[in-house]
């Protein structure tokens, strides 16, 4: 009978107990499956960055025309953006903000912010409707 005994407590041994198996089992599951990344948009790109707003003017940096260029590749997003002046106190703010709010957008993994001065940012890239309003 001990015979016996050692042979189904061998067996015993030899399968996992259940509080292992479902963990382990979820995390080879996890591992297996890669996350889709969630397909953003140069749209919602532009959407997050209206929330983004000059301190001085209180209008936002793409009706201020300050975004010259969206790219989105994967999950990778760039923005390419002025100031109204290379003097701008606020720029870092502004900056530092945009990026935020980018950052935020579900599935968005990296963010390049190019700060560009070509061509120079002038009040007739601000948008026609907002500008009409502004009396520009």
């Amino acid at each position: 009978m001990s015979e016996h005994m050692e042979q189904e407590g061998a067996a015993a041994a030899s399968v996992p107990r259940a509080d292992t198996v479902a963990p382990a089992a979820a995390a080879a599951a996890r591992e297996g499956e890669q996350e889709q990344p969630a397909v953003v948009s140069e749209d919602q790109v532009k959407a997050v960055l209206r929330r983004v707003k000059d301190p001085e003017l209180n209008l936002n940096i793409v009706d201020l025309g300050l975004v010259y260029g969206i790219a989105v590749e994967g999950s990778t997003v760039r923005v390419d953006m002025s100031l109204t002046s290379p003097g701008c106190p606020s720029g870092p703010e502004i900056m530092g903000d945009a990026e935020r709010q980018v950052r935020a957008i579900p599935g968005v993994t990296d963010v390049m912010m190019n700060l560009v001065w070509s061509p120079y940012w002038t009040p007739e890239r601000i948008e026609p409707r907002v500008r009409a309003y502004l009396g520009f």
